[in-house]
C-alpha cells in the first residue's frame, strides 16, 4: 500500500481534486478513482479558455489573472456536484495555495490528492505524452510556481512513482473511512 503523509477530512458528497505539475499522472489516477468509486469525472484542462491553451502551447506560463476564471469555473462545477449530492473527481494542477482556496471554497467537501514527484521523475512521463498542449519546456515553470500543500490543507500526498492500482487503493481506503 502507498503511505500518505496526511489523511483526508470531510464528508460526502465529496469532490477530489487530483493535483500536481503537468505530467505527474493526474488524468490517469482520476480515471482510475472515478471508475473505482463510480463517481463523476472532470478533466480540468478541458475548461481552459482558448487563450490559455494558446499561451501554454507557445511555452508562455499563465499568470494568476489567466488562471482565476478557469479555477472559478472548476470550483463552480465542484460546488454544483456537492449541491446535487453527487461525488466527483477533478483534475487540476492547483499549484498555489490561493488556487486551492478558490477550488475548495471554504468547504471540507473538496479534498486534494497531491501527486508529488521530482522533475527527474516526471520529465520522462511528460516527454512521452502525446496529444497534450503542454510542452515539456513548461515543466520547470510549473515546479517554480508550485507551492506544496501545507499541513493545514485537506489533502493526501502520494508518490508519483507508486503504481496506479496502489494509489487508487490508498485513496479509496481513505474515502471509505470518511463519514457518510
Amino acid at each position: 500500500m502507498v503511505p500518505s503523509t496526511r489523511t483526508l477530512a470531510g464528508r460526502r458528497p465529496l469532490v477530489l481534486v487530483v493535483m500536481g505539475v503537468s505530467g505527474c499522472g493526474k488524468s490517469t489516477l482520476a480515471d482510475a478513482l472515478a471508475t473505482a468509486l463510480g463517481w463523476n469525472r472532470l478533466e480540468g484542462d478541458e475548461l481552459h479558455p482558448k487563450n490559455n491553451i494558446d499561451k501554454m502551447s507557445a511555452g508562455i506560463p499563465l499568470t494568476d489573472e489567466d488562471r482565476f476564471p478557469w479555477l472559478q469555473e472548476i470550483a463552480a462545477r465542484a460546488q454544483k456536484w456537492i449541491a446535487q449530492g453527487e461525488c466527483g473527481v477533478i483534475t487540476c494542477s492547483a499549484l498555489k495555495e490561493r488556487y486551492r482556496e478558490i477550488l475548495c471554497a471554504g468547504t471540507t467537501q473538496v479534498c486534494f490528492i497531491y501527486l508529488k514527484g521530482t522533475r527527474e521523475q516526471i520529465f520522462p512521463r511528460l516527454s512521452q505524452r502525446k496529444g497534450h498542449f503542454m510542452p515539456t519546456k513548461m515543466l520547470d515553470s510549473q515546479f517554480n510556481t508550485l507551492e506544496e500543500p501545507g499541513q493545514h490543507e485537506n489533502m493526501m500526498e502520494l508518490d508519483v512513482m507508486a503504481s496506479v492500482p496502489d494509489l487508487t487503493k490508498a485513496v479509496v481506503k481513505e474515502i471509505n473511512a470518511l463519514p457518510q
